[in-house]
């Protein structure tokens, strides 16, 4: 015979609750202009055509040459976008943003050039079709996002 078992009810419950209090919690950008909100959007989608694209680098996808060259052209597209949404005083939460971003500027404009160029790079290779020779002009690519990251991001949980 089965017995009910109230307490398998109460732990999704608890789940949702803690998500709906969590969810709460985050700063909501109320600055003129939103910059943080704008750049993290650029950065959310960056991320989601670097998925598409590691996951068939991975080989957990079926490779496409199509489908890698459109995600890599995302890329070089969204590589030029956020960098304007880093004004001085947008260091507020929710960002996520170093000081040294504002604080050695040039450092910061030098690995959003390394960016841009890897993310071109990769859109070349990306036309050929040969992932043997994309993958490692892709994990150049990461590295300068992890790099980057590294330097100017209080936490790095990238690719």
């Amino acid at each position: 015979m089965a017995y009910f078992k109230p307490y398998l009810f109460k732990a999704p419950l608890l789940l949702l609750v803690c998500a709906a209090l969590l969810s709460a919690c985050q700063d909501e950008d109320t600055h003129p202009g939103q910059p943080v909100t704008k750049r993290e959007h650029i950065f959310k989608d960056t991320l989601h055509n670097f998925q598409i694209m590691k996951l068939m680098v991975q080989g957990k996808e079926p490779y496409s040459t199509q489908d890698f060259l459109d995600a890599a052209q995302q890329v070089k597209a969204l590589s030029t976008q956020p960098w304007v949404y880093f004004p001085p005083g947008s260091d507020y939460s929710p960002s996520r943003a170093k000081p040294d971003v504002w604080q050695h500027p040039e450092a910061f404009r030098q690995a959003q050039e390394k960016f841009k160029a890897a993310a071109a790079q990769l859109v070349d290779v990306a036309k050929g079709g040969n992932l043997d020779q994309i993958n490692p002009v892709y994990d150049h690519l990461k590295d300068t996002c992890s790099d980057c990251h590294h330097d100017f991001r209080t936490v790095s949980d990238i690719l």
